[in-house]
């Protein structure tokens, strides 16, 4: 069951298979107790299952396990398989008793029509109800759960074989490390002239090939594909979420539309791919002390410092930097031709 048989499928109305979809009471961050033996705060975030920390459970506002969880501004589905406490603007599908790997296959197909909502257009109930899902069929044209329950069981065994098959090559395979006692804070301001996007409404997009970047933490941060080429930034810069999936950073290798909950860093030194994927988990690093509360504003991102190896004279070692990215790249070449051959 490595394939999925697409003439297999149905389309169904959300609303049709999953009729129930409840807004929980919120459990506001000011009022929250942190407790790692507690149980998971859920908010608006695309990691960590939704989570942000586990907390003391509440009296009152607990909600029930076995659910698909989502936040409407970011539209990221998960499943949460124990009692949990939500924060603002997260619902969950009452998935009537699934399987955990039938709701995993569901929420896959889920996040595809996620990717029509960005932060701007949230994902509320009310429209998620009258999209379309295609799902695994049976003979009577029904949702076929079995399938779609074994189909996950199968590819969770495939991906704990191939993680297992990684971590037996990484013994054999040396990498430079990073050696963090050389490094400094550097302000960002400093090496980047930060930008700020420009709004563009769906209404006044234009289709064509151009990138738009907009809040988003997947495929580099593109929601459309766009003519309008009033206000394009230039390639080889680091596009910035600010507003939304703050914190959110890509190497923007083309021209591209920023929106205007997107910062441009234009770099004030030689910058190249290698360089800009080094720096760019630090920079996210930075921005999740901003979260979805508060934006991470231009200035104060000027103000802001990253702390990045250091070479003999106490500047940025970018070559140190580009080395290093490119030995992962090619360590990560050599591991998927080892897995794929």
């Amino acid at each position: 069951m490595n394939k999925i048989e697409f003439e297999q499928w149905g389309t169904f109305r959300v609303k049709d298979v999953f009729p129930h979809i409840e807004k929980p009471k919120v459990y506001h961050t000011r009022e929250v107790k942190r407790n790692d033996d507690g149980i998971p705060y859920v908010v608006r975030s695309k990691y960590n299952n939704g989570m942000k920390y586990r907390v003391t459970r509440p009296s009152d506002i607990v909600n029930p396990p076995n659910v698909i969880s989502f936040g409407s501004e970011n539209a990221t589905f998960f499943f949460q398989e124990e009692d949990w406490v939500s924060g603002r603007d997260i619902y969950y599908i009452d998935v009537k008793g699934l399987s955990k790997y039938a709701c995993l296959f569901v929420i896959a197909c889920l996040q595809q029509i996620a990717t029509k909502y960005s932060y701007n257009y949230g994902l509320f109930p009310a429209l998620l109800k009258e999209e379309s899902i295609r799902l695994p069929i049976t003979i009577s044209n029904l949702p076929d759960w079995e399938y779609m329950d074994l189909y996950m069981k199968n590819r969770e065994e495939k991906t704990k074989s191939s993680i297992v098959g990684l971590l037996y090559m990484r013994k054999g395979i040396k990498t430079k490390t990073v050696i963090t006692k050389q490094w400094r804070n550097f302000l960002i301001g400093e090496y980047f002239d930060v930008v700020k996007g420009t709004r563009l409404t769906k209404a006044n997009m234009i289709d064509g090939e151009i990138n738009f970047i907009g809040a988003s933490a997947i495929n580099n941060g593109v929601t459309a594909r766009i003519a309008n080429d009033e206000h394009l930034h230039q390639k080889n810069t680091i596009s910035v979420t600010y507003n939304g999936s703050v914190g959110e950073a890509f190497y923007q290798d083309d021209i591209f539309w920023a929106s205007d909950d997107v910062n441009v860093l234009y770099p004030k030194f030689e910058l190249n791919k290698y360089v800009a994927m080094f720096i760019i988990p630090i920079i996210k690093k930075i921005g999740q002390q901003y979260g979805f509360i508060d934006k991470w504003k231009k200035e104060d991102m000027e103000k802001d410092y990253m702390k990045l190896p250091a070479d003999k004279e106490g500047q940025p070692d970018w070559k140190y930097m580009e080395i290093y990215m490119r030995q992962i790249e090619d360590k990560m070449k050599m591991q998927m031709n080892a897995l794929l051959g």
